[in-house]
């Protein structure tokens, strides 16, 4: 069962990693540079790879901890992209929060791969 679930959810996250990557070549908002956009494509892509190369490993806790560290290392680097670039108030704001937020959970995820070694084959 727990092989299946994590099969199923590498399917879904590749499957979503073909649909952003489709959207985001065919779409184009005027208000943001071209350069703006390709910076956060690019987090975007990055992060899907790494969440395509994690390899299941049949215990789902692993599994969502592992597919979640580069899911929150995008979110901190889009983040950082909107303190970079971004002029609304409340978006710079949130962003903050996001880079704040993420981060310690990233902390969080990692010791909790550190107390709960993965098992050995």
């Amino acid at each position: 069962m727990r092989k299946t679930l994590t099969t199923g959810l590498m399917q879904l996250i590749l499957a979503s990693s073909l649909l952003v990557t489709a959207v985001t070549q065919e779409s184009h908002l005027p208000s943001v540079s071209d350069s703006e956009w390709s910076d956060l494509t690019k987090i975007t892509e990055k992060m899907h790879l790494g969440m395509a190369s994690v390899k299941p490993s049949g215990i789902c806790d692993r599994d969502f901890v592992d597919l979640m560290l580069p899911h929150h290392q995008a979110a901190i680097e889009m983040a950082k992209s909107e303190l970079q670039n971004g002029k609304d108030p409340q978006m710079r704001r949130l962003a903050q929060e996001i880079i704040a937020d993420q981060q310690s959970e990233i902390e969080l995820m990692q010791l909790w791969l550190k107390q709960h070694p993965a098992p050995q084959p």
